[in-house]
């Protein structure tokens, strides 16, 4: 008789590449999948969602009342974001990222303000819509996610994994980020251009910067977005000018050579 045989360790062990990975997906996704469940019956839905993300790292999202997925999480909070999008050749090849938590309406505030900011830099024409008196944004408060980052390279995820976890350091940056990215686009529009052509690789062309946080920059050119991570987490808003300084130097002896 065959002796059963234990059971394959299918999970990889969470590193901070990993982690940067997916937190490189949920910060430059500009769509997702949102899943919820249905009024009255409980039945599974899943719509298609505006993506964004707020200081922190958590996603962020607006809708309509007129929606049914927001019946859906107005009834029942608990609901689930898929983050990833198929490229060419098998779409199951390629990574995606779905993360578990509750929706949560964001209240009127400083907090809606940053969340609004943040998403009308990287969705800009719902700024048409966006104050209607029908649309909210909401906020998914992460509890755990799954990683599948292709054939045979699969992970669980915590909290601590995908959100940073300083809430004065983020309520700072959010206060701070619009004059800092309005000042980058009206002023320093060459040096944005040098960080998304000599920093990230892109192509030339009139990028945007179209966020800033404590651990880096979410850069933005049509449908296009990049994540430019810096060395190190900001931890002291006075430094933010002396980064992006380093990084434009950087990106010019980048360019030059």
């Amino acid at each position: 008789m065959t002796e059963p045989q234990e059971p394959v360790a299918l999970l990889q062990t969470v590193d901070d590449t990993v982690r940067r990975r997916v937190r490189s997906m949920v910060r430059s996704g500009r769509f997702a999948a949102l899943a919820s469940l249905e009024p009255g019956t409980g039945a599974p839905m899943v719509s298609r969602i505006g993506l964004a993300t707020d200081v922190v790292g958590a996603p962020v999202f607006l809708t309509s009342t007129l929606t049914a997925h927001t019946a859906a999480i107005q009834a029942d909070p608990r609901c689930s974001i898929l983050i990833g999008e198929p490229g060419k050749g098998d779409p199951l090849a390629h990574a995606r990222v779905s993360i578990v938590g509750r929706a949560e309406q964001v209240a009127p505030g400083p907090d809606r303000d940053q969340v609004r900011f943040r998403y009308l830099s990287r969705h800009p024409k719902a700024e048409l819509y966006a104050d209607f008196g029908d649309f909210a944004f909401w906020r998914v408060r992460v509890e755990r996610a799954s990683f599948n980052g292709g054939f045979g390279k699969a992970y669980q995820m915590g909290t601590s994994d995908l959100i940073l976890n300083d809430a004065d350091l983020a309520d700072v940056f959010a206060a701070a980020q619009s004059d800092v990215v309005g000042h980058m686009n009206d002023d320093h529009a060459d040096a944005v251009g040098l960080y998304a052509t000599a920093l990230c690789g892109a192509a030339p062309g009139p990028w945007r910067l179209a966020g800033i946080d404590p651990e880096g920059l979410d850069l933005a050119l049509g449908d296009d977005v990049l994540r430019l991570w810096f060395e190190a987490p900001i931890t002291d808003p006075a430094a933010i000018r002396p980064v992006l300084v380093s990084l434009a130097r950087q990106a010019r002896e980048v360019g030059a050579n």
